[in-house]
């Protein structure tokens, strides 16, 4: 079965938890205006799935291969 992502909006607590952070963070990304818009749904905030799709893949990301934790504590 295919899922239209188009149709299926996410409340702030389905974000948040999408991205391991609180609600709070969610809010203040909306604010600050680096989030994708939500909408209102019958009183109820909620973001199109296929909108936090799209601003995940646009995310830069990487990984650290070797860590120096010693340096990082002598700081």
């Amino acid at each position: 079965m295919t899922v239209n992502t188009e149709t299926l909006y996410l409340s702030v607590d389905q974000v948040a938890q999408r991205f391991g952070v609180s609600k709070d963070s969610i809010w203040r990304w909306k604010r600050d205006g680096v989030f994708p818009k939500p909408y209102k749904l019958g009183g109820s905030t909620r973001w199109r799935l296929s909108d936090i799709e799209d601003w995940e893949s646009r995310l830069t990301c990487g990984f650290v291969t070797d860590l120096d934790v010693g340096a990082l504590m002598a700081r």
